[in-house]
């Protein structure tokens, strides 16, 4: 097994609005702001499946989006449930580490378009 293989959530906090924190077996303090998650969804509503293009848009999903539970799948991923209704993605720990928004991650922040939609 690789070390991503052998991660998993040992804690998750909110550390700010709309900002969850999960902390890994290997220390690391992943930083998730949740609509980066909402928009990373991998299940097939939101990536075609044949072609792996993302079906799902910045402008599909609402500037206020909110996290409303978490459910853990197997000893492997984690589901979220999204106000928007969406519950299908299956987010693995590998994902999850990849989509990690921290400053040692990713030291230059992309700047995200904007939703028209609020909510």
């Amino acid at each position: 097994m690789s070390a991503v293989e052998d991660l998993y959530p040992k804690d998750m906090q909110w550390r700010d609005k709309g900002v969850l924190e999960i902390v890994w077996s290997d220390g690391h303090a992943g930083v998730y702001p949740v609509r980066v998650l909402r928009l990373q969804c991998p299940c097939a509503a939101c990536v075609d499946e044949w072609t792996g293009e993302r079906r799902l848009k910045s402008e599909d999903v609402p500037a206020f989006i909110m996290l409303q539970d978490i459910q853990p799948v197997g000893r492997y991923a984690l589901q979220f449930s999204w106000s928007d209704g969406h519950d299908t993605g299956i987010y693995s720990y590998a994902l999850l580490r990849r989509l990690c928004q921290c400053d040692h991650c990713v030291p230059v922040k992309p700047v995200e378009q904007k939703s028209r939609r609020l909510l």
